[in-house]
């Protein structure tokens, strides 16, 4: 109760309503205070005369009606209301209770008996008077009938009575011949309160008096003081009572109103009706209202437990005279020598770097001077070689012996040319310049400098998983979270963690910094526990809370385009499957097995030439463009019009008669509690067990050509004919 009393209070004298009246904005105001202020508005002359001539006495007269701007009925929402018309605020003052209002103009006589009488405790206003509600400023200019122009608001009126009724003293016993004790009862019949022992000498419950009814005192004060409901009347029509509802003016109307006013044209519907409705829909409100209250009570006091973990946190602890200060100081030198200690490793690791290049500049250097020195004994030898034989060639030449000098001339024009050759391009050109090409980028390593700065040195706290975003579907699960709502600490990344689907040790399956992840490749009928733990520099945070999913028990699934034969042309949402290709190409599921039992079949909607398709299960590296069961990877059976075989890694087995034509249905059971893998053709088992001692990952695949088209069928039950158990000798099913 205590929170509706602000509602209950008048925004100009911060008191309790008395007599309110509702203003066309919707905001309610004391009849006193409505007339406290009214702003008398200059209706003649204009503003600039009116000062002029001195005859204005307000501080406000200088409002300029001709620029004032009215509002109507569509552009402001408030419009056009018994006769009223919206003007721009005015300058205000405050009220008493801290609200903008406006002053009266003139100075206003006290209300005259006649007055009173004659206009209900509202002495004549005068004419061209404007109001401004003092809680939304929007100012109105008064009709000729004033403030009774405004509707009363009756409800507001009698809860205000009631909630000052409630807020009052106790009653007393009106029997009582002195100190009247509290009553306990009021007799609605005699309407008199009683005290106990006055209810039980005057007032027994015997004879006529058995059948009064006895309520609580505050009740009982209600009832007495409860006038008799008034019926409301119209303002335009004061003889007329309210028994209509304008829809479009939104507002209650008399018969009159309907027949002569304004509302002649509007649609009107019941004034009972109305109000249930309206009852209605604002009970419905409430409702949204009250939860949103709720979660403003919770998140209060989530904020308080903030401040008392602040407060906490910051407690400076003992006074400073005590041993405890000794401690916080303690604490304070320990974390400027951490600090300290900090950047003198910075420092250290920068000369030792320093030191490293340095090391680096020495050894180019020393490189460059031995790769020139080099070149300059090499290229020393070589001119010394090539002086030589230019002299003794030179020497050849001056020889005048025919003979002798065409017996040496091939070989030595060869030498010389070959020579020639060898101070080719490149040879004289430097292998080393004497310039350093390195070039120190201390660039990125200042502005890390001048970033470094303190950083929050806590972990993530726990992320929170989004139940309603996490699901499984066949073998696969997808899980969503997030981080606490208040959290503030900085998160690089994620790590996701599931078990094995049977009780075992958890393990990592994502590490990153999405916050949705989905697992594929699960075993079916599974159970799998999973959680996921934050990290940033300083650490991985805790894990959140371990959510429990279950896998689907029976497998659906397609066939794969990706790990497919490019041959293969799918139909039917990935469910049929045919070739374009007189050479058998494989395809196989989207959907991995490793435990369980499964079944599935297959129809073969074409079959055209006799071919013989190959149906089984097969590794995901199985060869794609040869028959299922050629290679070591592929477990099949193939069969034609007459009969089937087994094969696996190239090795027929198991000769059946009985084949398939257009219609037939080829079921494949995979069973990993027994290892076993078992073929069906039409609803019955074709031959023995098949396959035996399987173990691992299995995915289903057939391999057809052009001939035949097939259709899968998932997500069946196991067959009937096969119950668990051991296998007999001959390979049948028991």
């Amino acid at each position: 109760m205590d929170e509706m009393e602000e509602e209950l209070k008048c925004p100009v004298c911060g008191s309790f309503y008395r007599e309110p009246i509702i203003l066309p904005c919707s905001h309610n105001i004391c009849l006193a205070c409505a007339r406290n202020i009214l702003v008398q508005t200059p209706e003649a002359e204009s503003p600039q005369s009116s000062r002029a001539s001195g005859s204005g006495v307000s501080d406000y007269d200088y409002l300029d009606l001709d620029k004032m701007s009215l509002y109507s009925e569509a552009d402001s929402g408030y419009g056009s209301y018994g006769g009223f018309v919206s003007a721009p605020t005015t300058p205000c003052q405050k009220s008493p209770n801290g609200v903008r209002v406006f002053p009266p103009t003139v100075p206003q006589p006290p209300p005259q008996p006649h007055l009173l009488q004659q206009h209900g405790s509202l002495p004549p206003i005068p004419r061209n008077s404007c109001i401004t509600c003092p809680q939304c400023h929007r100012s109105l200019i008064l009709d000729d009938r004033g403030l009774r122009g405004f509707p009363k608001n009756r409800v507001l009126e009698g809860v205000v009575d009631r909630y000052q009724q409630s807020k009052a003293a106790a009653l007393k016993c009106q029997l009582c011949e002195k100190s009247p004790k509290e009553a306990t009862v009021m007799c609605e019949q005699c309407d008199v309160f009683y005290c106990d022992p006055c209810r039980l000498r005057c007032h027994p419950p015997r004879g006529p008096l058995a059948k009064h009814r006895l309520v609580p005192p505050a009740q009982g004060r209600i009832s007495r003081r409860a006038s008799p409901r008034k019926i409301s009347t119209c303002t335009e029509h004061e003889l007329e009572n309210l028994s209509m509802y304008c829809v479009q003016c939104k507002t209650p109307v008399c018969y009159q109103c309907l027949e002569e006013g304004k509302h002649g044209t509007h649609e009107v519907k019941a004034l009972g009706a109305m109000w249930k409705l309206h009852k209605g829909q604002l009970s419905q409100a409430l409702n949204g209202l009250s939860d949103r209250a709720t979660e403003a009570k919770e998140f209060l006091v989530q904020l308080r437990n903030m401040v008392q973990h602040i407060q906490r946190a910051d407690a400076p602890g003992p006074p400073l005279e005590t041993s405890g200060w000794g401690t916080l100081k303690e604490n304070g030198v320990e974390f400027e020598a951490c600090l300290v200690a900090q950047c003198d490793a910075l420092i250290d690791a920068l000369n030792r770097r320093k030191a490293q290049l340095l090391a680096r500049v020495n050894k180019e250097h020393e490189h460059k001077l031995k790769v020139v020195r080099d070149q300059i004994s090499h290229c020393t030898v070589k001119l010394r070689q090539t002086t030589g034989l230019m002299e003794y060639c030179l020497e050849v030449i001056k020889e005048n012996d025919p003979s002798g000098f065409l017996q040496i001339s091939d070989a030595l024009i060869r030498r010389v040319h070959m020579t020639e050759s060898q101070w080719g391009k490149g040879t004289l050109t430097p292998r080393m310049t004497s310039d350093f090409d390195l070039t120190l980028d201390s660039g990125p390593l200042l502005q890390t400098i001048h970033q470094l700065d303190f950083v929050q040195m806590k972990v993530p706290a726990a992320p929170m998983l989004q139940l309603e975003e996490c699901c499984t579907q066949n073998n696969s699960a997808t899980l969503s979270w997030k981080q606490p709502p208040l959290s503030t600490i900085a998160v690089d990344g994620y790590i996701l963690e599931l078990d094995d689907g049977n009780g075992g040790q958890f393990r990592e399956v994502y590490v990153g910094t999405e916050t949705i992840c989905t697992v594929d490749g699960l075993h079916f009928n599974s159970t799998y526990k999973s959680r996921v733990k934050a990290f940033n520099a300083s650490g991985v945070g805790q894990y959140s809370k371990t959510l429990i999913m279950q896998t689907s028990e029976i497998a659906w699934f397609t066939f794969d385009t990706a790990s497919a034969h490019p041959d293969i042309i799918f139909s039917n949402d990935n469910l049929t499957v045919s070739c374009n290709s007189y050479d058998d190409r494989v395809v196989m599921g989207n959907s991995a097995f490793s435990r369980g039992v499964h079944y599935w079949e297959m129809t073969v909607d074409r079959y055209d030439n006799h071919p013989d398709p190959a149906f089984g299960v097969a590794r995901a590296d199985v060869l794609k463009d040869v028959m299922l069961g050629k290679d070591d990877k592929a477990w099949a059976m193939y069969v034609d019009n007459n009969r089937s075989w087994f094969m696996h890694n190239n090795s027929h087995t198991n000769r059946t008669d009985g084949g398939i034509s257009k219609g037939s249905t080829i079921g494949v059971l995979l069973d990993f509690t027994r290892g076993i893998l078992i073929f069906l053709v039409n609803d019955e088992q074709q031959g023995p067990v098949a396959f035996e001692n399987l173990e691992g990952v299995y995915y289903p695949a057939i391999s057809l050509n052009r001939n035949v088209q097939v259709t899968l069928h998932t997500g069946l039950p196991i067959p009937d004919f096969y119950t668990p158990g051991e296998v007999d000798p001959t390979g049948s099913v028991c």
